[in-house]
Order: structure tokens, then C-alpha cells, then sequence
């Protein structure tokens, strides 16, 4: 596991990117991991099938906090059927660090809570 990656990681824990509630969202959705307690909401601002806002929120591990956070900036200016094609790979790419079973878990809630979100607005909007 390089430090380099790991350093990101604990940056962006500290640090993260889109934190914090979007006072308007299209849509909102949590993901909760019984298995470790972490926690994570997604709000998104979509405007002609654009998303233009990303906001988070919610606990975790470091791996959770710092995949959604990179998660985050990813989907921004994607449209909501690109943002539906981003795969787990492309996830576990940006953390850029080998996952076990169970940090694979934790990294990937981000993704469900925003593939979660946006199935809930498209249903909602067509």
C-alpha cells in the first residue's frame, strides 16, 4: 500500500471535499453499514438531467469518507445517466489501495447511496 495513496486518504478524511447538506436538493439519500456504523447521505442538485450540486454528510471510516468525497467531485457535471455508469473499479481506482472484504464495504457506500439517489429521481422524474 503506497503511502502516497494513504496520505489522500487521510487528507481527504480530514479534509473532505462537498461536505455538508444542500439546502435545495433533487434528491437525497442515505446508505447506513450496520456491519461498521458508517453512515453516509448524499444530496444532489440536478438541473436538465445535469447533476450541478454534490453534497455528503454522515460518519465513517476513513475509506468511506475519503471514497465519497472523491466520489463527489467525480459526479459533478456528469449527467445522471453517466453518473449511474460509474462502477465500483472506477471507486477502488481513485482510493488508489488494496481492499479486503470488509474495507471494500466501506468504500463503496458512497457509490450505493448516490446510484440510490439518482434511480429515486429519475423514477421521480419521468
Amino acid at each position: 500500500m503506497s503511502n502516497i495513496y494513504m496520505d489522500n486518504i487521510i487528507d481527504l478524511y480530514k479534509n473532505p471535499l462537498n461536505q455538508g447538506e444542500l439546502q435545495y436538493a433533487s434528491v437525497s439519500y442515505r446508505a447506513y453499514n450496520p456491519l461498521c456504523g458508517d453512515d453516509i447521505t448524499v444530496d444532489f442538485g440536478i438541473q436538465d438531467e445535469r447533476i450541478l450540486e454534490v453534497r455528503h454528510r454522515g460518519i465513517g471510516c476513513a475509506i468511506s469518507q475519503a471514497a465519497i468525497s472523491m466520489l463527489s467531485e467525480e459526479l459533478k457535471g456528469r449527467s445522471v445517466g453517466e453518473a449511474m455508469k460509474v462502477r465500483k473499479e472506477e471507486v477502488i481506482a481513485m482510493l488508489g489501495i488494496e481492499l479486503g472484504p470488509v474495507r471494500l464495504k466501506c468504500a463503496l457506500l458512497g457509490l450505493e447511496a448516490a446510484h440510490s439517489a439518482i434511480q429515486a429521481w429519475i423514477m421521480k422524474n419521468k
